[in-house]
């Protein structure tokens, strides 16, 4: 492909649904990237920006910016875990897209545009002659399309035997309902635990807001609790972003801890998300240091450990 800068057209809108959604199940795209994201963003009042990148009147490329403000005169927009490429591109195509977006960005003052590739580190292709602001995060992805008895045989001795224990148990693992009141305690809980440990994340309001902007709700999310007795001793729930899935937060007791709780919690969420034809499970940000052992139980999922290229100054 001959680069010529006059054969590039950037959209700032007029975006079908469907075609953005096709081309987020294609490459399994992240949560961020779901048209579902930037809609429940934009319900709490954070500007969102999504861009289709045509070369030649094909589009190759779509992308989904957070916007932050800073007064009149400045912007930052953040395109995190995108774009999504609609078409293998050279890296020097992959530049032009960048270039195009920043050149086309619809933000008036001073504009920021940050992007974080879906892209392991050393390969942030087309991003090579441009600024790295952050390191890149790491996280596991487990691959649902094995059989559960292939994934069950994946699964790292020691949680295997852990998941054996809490299947053995007395504990019982029901789904939680996707309305507010029916899973707030558990937002409360995460509220709680955040707030010991100094962890940041995405506001409690935004699990309902994501619930809505799909029916079924429950295309949306699933959240499964464990119960011991009359007592709930641990949870966990996820978002569902076409076929593919996100650990969201996660909590459990102490009586839930010793009984492995979450270990049945997972497994049963994987059988149920693979039910509903979800091919990956992103189980979210590895820290080694400030999280040691959330870490290692999902290292030993037998997932792959991906550490991504991190966020670029375009």
């Amino acid at each position: 492909m001959t680069i010529d800068s006059n054969r590039w057209q950037v959209h700032w809108g007029g975006h079908q649904l469907a075609e953005w959604d096709a081309a987020h199940v294609a490459v399994l795209g992240a949560l961020q990237q779901d048209w579902s994201y930037g809609s429940a963003m934009l319900s709490l009042g954070v500007p969102v920006l999504r861009a289709r990148v045509e070369y030649d009147g094909e589009t190759v490329a779509q992308a989904q910016f957070i916007v932050r403000r800073f007064g009149r005169f400045a912007s930052v927009a953040l395109c995190s875990r995108g774009p999504i490429w609609r078409k293998p591109l050279s890296s020097t195509e992959q530049t032009q897209v960048y270039q195009a977006l920043k050149r086309t960005l619809p933000l008036s003052g001073l504009r920021v545009m940050l992007v974080t590739p879906e892209q392991p580190v050393g390969e942030a292709n087309g991003l090579a002659a441009m600024r790295r602001v952050v390191t890149g995060m790491s996280t596991v992805l487990l691959d649902l399309n094995p059989s559960m008895q292939e994934l069950r045989a994946n699964l790292e001795h020691r949680w295997r035997h852990q998941l054996a224990n809490s299947e053995s148990s007395a504990l019982r693992v029901e789904r939680v309902g996707t309305q507010l009141n029916q899973f707030q305690w558990l937002l409360e809980a995460d509220i709680a635990q955040r707030q010991d440990r100094g962890l940041d994340g995405l506001p409690p309001a935004f699990v309902q807001r994501y619930t809505l902007t799909r029916t079924p709700a429950a295309s949306t999310i699933l959240t499964l609790r464990a119960d011991a007795g009359r007592e709930r001793v641990a949870a966990m729930m996820f978002l569902i972003h076409g076929a593919s899935a996100t650990y969201h937060i996660g909590w459990t007791s102490d009586a839930g801890r010793d009984a492995h709780a979450h270990n049945l919690i997972l497994w049963k969420a994987i059988d149920e998300l693979k039910a509903r034809g979800i091919q990956q499970l992103d189980l979210g940000g590895v820290n080694t240091i400030r999280s040691a052992g959330v870490a290692r139980f999902k290292l030993r999922t037998g997932g792959k450990l991906v550490t991504l290229a991190g966020s670029y100054l375009v």
